[in-house]
């Protein structure tokens, strides 16, 4: 057997419980991938689940953790920080893997380069094959089919080595939803591993607004708030936060979702976010030469 082959694979699903059809359809396109089988966990979060099949990882939460919380709990499904396996799929379960190799793909690319912590994949609707420009991490989106180093990635269509988990930590439970990606991503590269997007490794997933959630606007200015509280040198918090706030105000939000932006805003200073780690002055120039400096 390879070293690819050696390498394991885990998935973890979060539902609410809400899409049984698409739960069963991407459980099937996970335990169909081509080679050694993907081990697969799929957390209730605050909802009861279907039926399973045999060997499925499971737990039902009594209630809803929110994205990173529920992820949390599905990564230790597989052990301490997923030490039971090499790497942990998050897999949105309202997704699809249409192609029988994305197993293979990743087994391939984490074996090939050690120091590859994260891996992004492309989201495309399932019918149109269109992949929006928000779903490719990185500034220069225009050419999706453009797999690239990014400094961040997508948190229901990636792949995370275990080992970014006893390093750098897990998701921050607190966020609920919005920017955990970003504050896990940010960490992983001060300690020195790197994100890759994949443009070769295809999740379908329908085309939808983010701010479909009632608590988007709010969640993403706290967030903000708490990513930069968290990780950045004390001089880039203002400078990231500013240009945010510029760039709020020039997509002309309605009335309605700037209230609830300048509630999240307040909230962010006002609630506590957990621990202060602020990323090294090298770490900001990496960013800076992928072309992402964490002021935007």
């Amino acid at each position: 057997m390879s070293a690819a082959e050696d390498f394991r694979l885990g998935a973890v699903i979060i539902t609410m419980g809400n899409r049984p059809a698409e739960l069963n359809a991407l459980i099937d396109s996970v335990l169909n991938q081509e080679g050694p089988a993907v081990e697969l966990a799929v957390v209730g979060n605050g909802a009861p689940l279907p039926p399973l099949p045999a060997g499925v990882r499971s737990v039902e939460l009594p209630e809803n953790l929110g994205i990173p919380g529920g992820r949390n709990v599905g990564i230790d499904l597989f052990g301490k920080d997923g030490e039971d396996v090499d790497a942990v799929l998050f897999l949105d379960d309202d997704g699809l893997l249409p192609r029988l190799d994305s197993a293979r793909l990743l087994r391939e690319a984490f074996t090939a380069d050690p120091q590859l912590g994260i891996v992004s994949f492309r989201i495309a609707d399932p019918d149109t094959g269109v992949t929006a420009r928000r779903h490719v991490p990185r500034l220069r989106a225009s050419d999706p089919m453009h797999s690239s180093r990014v400094t961040t990635f997508l948190g229901g269509a990636s792949a995370v080595r275990s080992r970014v988990f006893t390093q750098a930590g897990q998701l921050p439970g607190e966020f609920f939803y919005a920017h955990e990606e970003t504050d896990l991503a940010w960490r992983a590269l001060d300690a020195g591993w790197s994100i890759d997007y994949r443009a070769d490794v295809v999740l379908h997933h329908p085309t939808t607004s983010p701010a479909r959630h009632a608590s988007y606007f709010h969640n993403v200015a706290r967030n903000r708030v708490w990513l930069a509280r968290r990780n950045l040198p004390a001089p880039l918090v203002p400078l990231y936060l500013g240009t945010w706030l510029l760039l709020t105000l020039a997509r002309r939000p309605s009335g309605a979702a700037i209230k609830a932006w300048t509630g999240g805003f307040r909230a962010g200073w006002s609630e506590p976010c957990g621990p202060r780690r602020p990323m090294k002055w090298r770490t900001v120039w990496r960013l800076t030469r992928l072309g992402r400096p964490p002021i935007i």
